[in-house]
């Protein structure tokens, strides 16, 4: 292995394209110049594209959980009673952010491994008539799941008038979102995933309904108060100095997503997660999730055979390559791999040859290429 190649295939930070490196590497600009708000009014509308929104999406300095956190304390008061559908680490995660603030907080647990069903999510819903918010992750990332959150709000306003916010962090830019179309209030999502940049940008949406509900609460908080940024967002400015070096990125990134044509990104990344799922399967490895289930961004392997963490120290000492292990109880039972952002089918085809070879190295009896080559049928298919 060379010392400075790594592969790095974990749910995040993802790989960074060139052409977005060498925009971050941009000499910096005053942050309340016309320089910066420039390069917001370039940014802006194309934000609105992936999130499927006609709402501003706001640009926060933080990270995804400082959008989590955003969306408790701007749109729920301590003592409200929310609903949080935990299906892994990020669903607890909103769990936890409530309860910090005071919240009651009402738990609907999944399976982890399994997607919410929107029909129980509903039923549960109808004994529970005070709930404000109702609180779910579009892609879980501690177990390679893709929530129905296309049906969920629709579900949820046929017996509720809750706010439906949506924990988007690991699969809007990479999966199809239409925020406004679905009844999405607040969607959150960051930029170290699928939007191809280093971590350090928060983007957050909200729905018209949802502001009459924020603008009512006065404990919005300082920092996080998204009322400031929707207002400096219309002067092409923000509250609180930014990233510059990460917009300078967000910009070109953008770019590219737009050259490649955003039905394409998702097609492409619903390719690599068919690609990653047949490798295994014809590799007899078990996958935690189902194919309905499955997200497109990550996919998340619990073996029966062979250990787990001895094998992601395998593939990183012998070839640089990095795959997340499991959080909470799945710890030391699963591994996930990321394959979003900048990452290609190319990329997969990689990484499944140095896994096969880490998993021979871990004792697994498998034959090689076995795996790969069921991912290049995959990908002759679907060009076909």
């Amino acid at each position: 292995m060379l010392q400075d190649q790594q592969y790095l295939r974990i749910p995040g930070p993802t790989p960074i394209p060139p052409s977005v490196q060498r925009a971050m590497a941009q000499p910096m600009i005053g942050h309340r110049g016309n320089e910066t708000s420039e390069l917001l009014r370039s940014i802006k509308p194309r934000l609105n594209k992936v999130f499927g929104t006609d709402q501003d999406v706001l640009i926060v300095t933080g990270s995804g959980t400082s959008g989590l956190e955003a969306a408790v304390v701007n749109a729920v008061k301590p003592l409200d009673e929310v609903l949080v559908i935990v299906t892994g680490a990020f669903g607890a995660r909103f769990v936890a952010i409530c309860e910090a603030y005071g919240i009651r907080v009402h738990k609907y647990e999944v399976e982890w491994g399994k997607a919410f069903d929107t029909h129980e999510i509903k039923e549960h819903l109808r004994n529970l008539p005070n709930v404000t918010a109702v609180f779910a992750t579009y892609c879980e990332t501690s177990t390679g799941v893709l929530n129905p959150i296309h049906e969920l709000a629709a579900a949820v306003k046929e017996v509720s008038d809750a706010l439906v916010i949506v924990d988007g962090v690991s699969c809007v830019g990479g999966v199809e979102t239409r925020m406004d179309e679905w009844g999405i209030d607040i969607l959150v999502t960051g930029s170290q995933k699928a939007f191809m940049l280093p971590a350090g940008l928060m983007f957050i949406a909200v729905s018209e309904r949802a502001w009459d509900v924020i603008r009512s609460n006065p404990n919005r908080g300082f920092y996080l108060d998204l009322v400031k940024y929707r207002d400096d967002l219309a002067k092409d400015t923000t509250p609180f100095t930014p990233a510059l070096s990460i917009l300078f990125g967000l910009d070109q990134a953008l770019d590219l997503m737009e050259k490649e044509g955003f039905e394409n990104v998702y097609a492409r990344h619903t390719l690599m997660k068919k690609m990653t799922r047949g490798a295994f399967e014809a590799l007899e490895v078990p996958l935690l999730t189902n194919e309905e289930d499955a997200s497109d961004t990550v996919t998340a392997v619990k073996p029966d055979d062979f250990d787990a963490e001895e094998f992601r120290k395998v593939i990183k000492k012998e070839f640089g390559l990095s795959v997340a292990g499991g959080q909470e109880h799945l710890k030391g039972k699963i591994f996930r791999i990321g394959h979003m952002g900048y990452c290609s089918p190319a990329d997969v085809l990689q990484t499944l040859g140095m896994m096969e070879m880490g998993l021979i190295k871990t004792g697994k009896n498998i034959e090689l290429g076995k795996g790969v080559a069921a991912a290049q049928r995959i990908y002759l298919e679907w060009g076909e």
